[in-house]
């Protein structure tokens, strides 16, 4: 091989090994149709809740200035107005009669805070802002999770082998608004490398946290990625703490374009909304229902919590690392060919 082409194909590997450790131990339980979202507003359907046998769902930014209310077809009873001027709402919880917009997602990780807006349905979409502060710098995130004790658990996203688990020390109900209300770091999460298919095209999008959910009775913890679906045991209503130990279960979800949303029905079905995806002109993707996803009574074995005391480290990835990764194995390709053509024309 040309040493000319050597350090590139080298420099492309290494990068192609790094961002691809083992595959995480799966399985893949039956997926129903549940509705299809045909509203042009959902076309980025990004998280969804269900509050008194009710769905409720939201776009991403852009579209995350309305909160819809569901029929059983998933078409759009009710529009409810953001009751603030949104930044890039991610993902929706519901507690105690009322919606919880989570505003967290900061791509670019600049934004100085977060903040969840407090949304009652009830009262045509009424409500406030709760901003929140990371206690190690801003993280870009995907998922909100409320527990039966009303803490907010919020699990970044900031790249490939990257993420963590945050919580604040009161429930919703008590947040100050506008605030800011510190958040503590309880644990670090970062999916597995998994290979489900689905997802954005270019993107690892097993690695990826896009959305999470609590069950109706508070005893299961679920984050989503865009392929595959880990699930905990909640003791005490404790969902912060839940996350102190690997997941019970992880299940390999359906293909979905751009699998973000996910929620309980009171029956402990798990729901899942899907984007729109790269391909505006297919069909819309109907949301999915998984039934009997409940993990074991035993719960994973023990992970390594982040001591309050100790300063966290600082995420060394973001989104563009899964495209660095893409764009590798693309330009492996393209120099192997070169030098095959290059070799095939000498030889003539």
């Amino acid at each position: 091989m040309s040493r000319r082409f050597a350090p590139v194909l080298g420099a492309a590997v290494v990068a192609l090994v790094a961002a691809s450790p083992a595959a995480a131990q799966t399985e893949s339980p039956d997926a129903e149709p549940y509705c299809v979202p045909t509203d042009p507003g959902l076309s980025e359907l990004s998280g969804m809740t269900v509050l008194d046998g009710t769905v409720y769902a939201i776009g991403d930014s852009g579209a995350d200035d309305r909160v819809a209310r569901l029929d059983s077809e998933c078409a759009v009873a009710e529009w409810l107005p953001n009751p603030v001027d949104p930044y890039d709402v991610e993902d929706l919880s519901s507690f105690e009669g009322s919606l919880w917009l989570a505003d967290i997602g900061d791509n670019d990780r600049r934004r100085d805070a977060v903040a969840l807006t407090r949304m009652d349905p009830a009262a045509g979409g009424a409500g406030e802002l709760h901003r929140l502060t990371y206690p190690d710098g801003a993280h870009d995130a995907e998922a909100l999770l409320i527990g039966p004790d009303g803490r907010p658990v919020v699990v970044t996203k900031d790249g490939l082998g990257t993420g963590a688990v945050y919580t604040a020390d009161s429930s919703v109900s008590d947040l100050p608004s506008p605030g800011p209300t510190p958040l503590r770091r309880v644990a670090d999460f970062a999916p597995s490398a998994t290979t489900t298919p689905g997802g954005p095209p270019l993107l690892d999008g097993s690695r990826l946290v896009t959305g999470g959910a609590v069950s109706a009775d508070g005893s299961i913890a679920a984050v989503r990625t865009y392929t595959d679906l880990y699930l905990w045991s909640v003791r005490d209503g404790d969902v912060a703490a839940a996350f102190a130990s690997a997941p019970a279960r992880v299940v390999a979800l359906p293909p979905q374009p751009q699998g973000e949303s996910i929620a309980f029905t009171s029956d402990d079905e798990v729901l899942l909304g899907s984007e729109q995806g790269v391909d505006t002109a297919a069909a819309r993707p109907a949301v999915l229902v998984l039934r009997d996803v409940a993990p074991s009574a035993e719960a994973g074995p023990e992970a390594t919590e982040t001591a309050d005391s100790e300063a966290p480290a600082e995420p060394t990835g973001s989104i563009l690392v899964p495209l660095i990764a893409a764009a590798a194995s693309v330009g492996v390709v393209v120099v192997l060919t070169l030098f095959f053509v290059r070799r095939l024309f000498r030889s003539r």
